[in-house]
């Protein structure tokens, strides 16, 4: 990933959804740039405008934590956008490498019994390009439509929500999966910007979904911690589950997710549906065969 060209991006998109109203900012007449102008962000942030100016061209190397925070404010950005402006930082301060490739982390087996233990909800584990690496059969059975197409681990969510014919039908809320989805893989690459998988599955992505290519170019950011998604299982029907996400430390993080209903409601009655059927559709994928590299 080019470190320059996401600084320059993004910093352009965050200045042009703050208006001066809501920076405070009283102006007479019409406006040539939407949102703030450079001035003004630099104003905002106590520094001179060519500072402001060279830094949204690309040139984060050097800027300190304190002035990125004085920036963050001026445009309002919000937790995840400030953490991510950061990472960005990072990146710029880092020396110059080539892309490589990184190896596919390998799932503990400490974690792995944990998932055999948590019949009662579907749970999985996914690396930073959401690659999932093992699942629980109720996991399984609850994606079927999206292991459906591979043999074993790892199949990846990204290319399920933007290439499989299937994915609009299984997500009722596919626009704002969607996005959500571009929105937390930005993360991922600014966290990663020299994995060649991840530039790679960018780039296909890119290529192959209109819809990815709008919503990449769109520089938003999210972080998937926790909240309600909606299913429409080919079998089951519609399923309203809770998901939360824990990261899981080591050399490269992954993320356990996990899904629940509360018990006598639909979805709970559904998440018992499912285990029912999958234990007796031998159609449903039960068994996750991790894949390494």
């Amino acid at each position: 990933m080019d470190n320059r060209s996401e600084v320059r991006a993004f910093l352009a998109s965050r200045r042009a959804k703050v208006s001066p109203q809501q920076a405070g900012i009283l102006f007479h007449g019409r406006r040539r740039v939407e949102g703030l102008r450079r001035g003004e962000v630099a104003a905002l942030a106590g520094v001179s405008v060519e500072y402001y100016t060279r830094l949204e061209r690309g040139n984060l190397a050097g800027a300190s934590d304190s002035f990125l925070n004085a920036i963050a404010r001026a445009l309002r950005l919000d937790d995840t956008e400030t953490a991510h402006l950061h990472h960005l930082a990072r990146a710029a301060a880092t020396p110059p490498a080539r892309t490589r490739r990184v190896n596919t982390p390998e799932v503990r087996a400490p974690v792995r019994r944990v998932l055999e233990a948590m019949t009662g909800v579907p749970a999985l584990v996914r690396d930073h390009r959401f690659d999932i690496l093992a699942a629980n059969p109720l996991a399984m059975a609850l994606y079927a439509p999206m292991f459906a197409a591979g043999e074993g681990l790892p199949v990846n969510s990204m290319r399920f929500t933007f290439l499989n014919p299937h994915a609009q039908a299984f997500y009722p809320d596919w626009a704002q999966v969607a996005r959500s989805a571009v929105a937390a893989l930005r993360i991922a690459a600014a966290r990663n910007p020299h994995d060649q998988h991840l530039v790679n599955l960018i780039g296909e992505l890119s290529m192959r979904s209109d819809p990815f290519r709008t919503w990449w170019a769109a520089q938003d950011v999210y972080v998937h911690q926790h909240g309600t998604k909606r299913f429409h299982h080919p079998a089951i029907g519609d399923l309203d589950l809770d998901y939360e996400a824990f990261e899981l430390p080591g050399e490269q993080p992954l993320t356990l997710l996990t899904y629940s209903a509360g018990p006598g409601t639909p979805s709970g009655d559904g998440l018992q549906l499912l285990a029912a059927w999958a234990a007796h559709n031998t159609d449903a994928p039960t068994e996750a065969r991790p894949v390494t590299e």
